[in-house]
């Protein structure tokens, strides 16, 4: 651990919790000047608690944080005293010009106006020192790549004099020669002595980019040490610890020839010649880090995402969306209409149809509602998924893709679906488990199929040490 008495950024014992949750249990963390500080840790390791704390925008339950000794206070205060925050999708006006977007809220002034000439100059200082092209000070933000949208939003950190900079998946998005771009901006930074904190899941990039590495696990630090000591193994392994699933059961055969092939599946800029199959009872996962391409694919075989080349041959395929809220759930009609919708013919609703098939539903799945005349907005995050989900078993489909299943539900909801997912695949569905949920997908699949990069890089059977998925999905070679 960075000690304390030659750290620029300070956090000491840092505890928080959400109801009964803790989400961060003593945490020590530290970044001197000049550091490029990674921090990396499963889903819900406490990754995102922490950096909140750290900009501002959550205030710890016990613990200090302090920069340069002095302690850290609201977002606004944190931006004061000097701490940035660029996000995996920037947080910029899409109308406003680069120069306009660098200083806004912050406008240089001469004699009680905005010094647009003395703005643009000093925009066009920044995007030079970060490899950019001075003209673009000028454009429109909407204008930019996601890369140079990325730079722009350092760029701005450098403007308010950023002493520590904290990047959140800054790469997930980024191709090769964007991603060299972004670390050349940086290791400008690093000589300027500002302090970074690189948050990413893509672990082979932190031996090219970062000085020391903090591993998070279950909110608390389970190691701290210089990058040069650690391979992608050894941090895959600290992220994932003992609690390994338990993969001792036998892979499930396909009862019959695939129900799904996929071959050659190709999107320009998302994906390149996926193939692979799913047969009648067997669990199939695309498991993949954030940015690797899994949730365009399943999309694309779905079809809606359209494809480029390749082929998909399948039977009557039914898809759980990823985003519940948006695509999944008619948030304002009953239980009974989203369980029944799509399987309803005609323009008129039959009522008594509506209400058996659901209420053979709400009883099959154990979905707690008062009946199926209940708003399914009254429903908790795990009902609704399993409404979304009875929804897609109405039709009894041959094919069955999944997209984050269990995504925001509780412990206990997350069980009941993954019951549910293996009574489906036990009448003889084919599933295809999209997820970024490595524990669920280690519980659940019979073969695992590693996406980086929009490729298919390794296969895993049943059985497979989760820090060797891990590791693969993260780029050890």
């Amino acid at each position: 651990m960075t000690t304390t008495t030659d750290a620029l950024l300070t956090l000491t014992g840092i505890r928080k919790h959400y109801g009964g949750v803790y989400a961060l249990q003593g945490v020590d963390f530290a970044v001197k000047p000049g550091e490029v500080h990674g921090l990396v840790g499963a889903n819900g390791a406490g990754k995102s608690t922490l950096i909140k704390i750290v900009s501002g925008a959550e205030h710890a339950d016990a613990g200090t944080a302090e920069l340069n000794g002095e302690p850290l206070g609201d977002t606004v205060k944190a931006l004061n005293a000097g701490i940035a925050t660029v996000y995996q999708d920037p947080q910029l006006f899409g109308e406003l010009t680069v120069a306009e977007n660098v200083f806004v809220g912050r406008e240089l002034r001469k004699r009680g106006r905005v010094d647009w000439p003395a703005q643009t100059r000093r925009a066009k200082q920044l995007l030079t020192s970060l490899g950019l092209d001075e003209k673009l000070a000028a454009q429109r933000i909407a204008d930019l790549s996601v890369a140079e949208q990325q730079l722009v939003s350092v760029a701005k950190a450098l403007a308010h004099e950023a002493q520590v900079l904290i990047l959140d998946e800054p790469s997930a998005i980024l191709t090769d020669r964007e991603i060299e771009t972004l670390f050349q901006a940086i290791r400008t930074l690093k000589d300027r002595g500002v302090g970074v904190i690189y948050v990413s899941h893509r672990l082979d990039e932190l031996a090219q980019i970062t000085d020391r590495v903090t591993v998070l696990r279950d909110g608390k630090v389970v190691a701290s040490e210089p990058t040069k000591d650690l391979t992608v193994r050894r941090i895959a392994e600290l992220m994932v610890g003992h609690a390994l699933a338990d993969n001792t059961a036998e892979p499930r055969s396909p009862q019959g020839d695939p129900a799904l092939r996929v071959e050659n599946l190709t999107r320009r800029n998302r994906f390149t010649n996926v193939s692979f199959e799913v047969g009648p009872g067997e669990i199939v996962s695309l498991f993949g880090l954030v940015g690797s391409g899994t949730g365009s694919i399943a999309r694309a075989i779905y079809g809606v995402e359209p494809a480029d080349d390749g082929t998909v041959r399948t039977g009557q395929t039914a898809m759980l969306p990823g985003d519940r809220s948006r695509q999944g759930v008619f948030a304002t009609k009953t239980v009974g209409f989203n369980i029944s919708i799509a399987s309803l013919k005609g323009l008129w609703l039959k009522r008594k149809q509506e209400r058996q098939t659901a209420t053979d539903f709400i009883n099959r799945m154990r979905i707690k509602t008062p009946g199926p005349n209940a708003l399914i907005a009254t429903l908790s995050g795990g009902n609704q998924q399993k409404v979304v989900l009875a929804r897609q078993l109405v039709e009894r489909p041959e094919v069955l893709v999944l997209e984050e299943p269990t995504q925001g539900v509780d412990v206990g909801a997350k069980e009941e679906i993954h019951g549910l997912i293996r009574d489906i695949v036990g009448q003889g569905t084919a599933v295809l488990l999209v997820s970024s949920d490595l524990p669920e997908v280690m519980s659940l699949a019979d073969r695992i199929l590693v996406v980086r990069g929009g490729r298919i890089t390794a296969r895993f059977d049943r059985g497979a040490a989760q820090a060797d998925v891990l590791a693969a999905a993260a780029g050890d070679e």
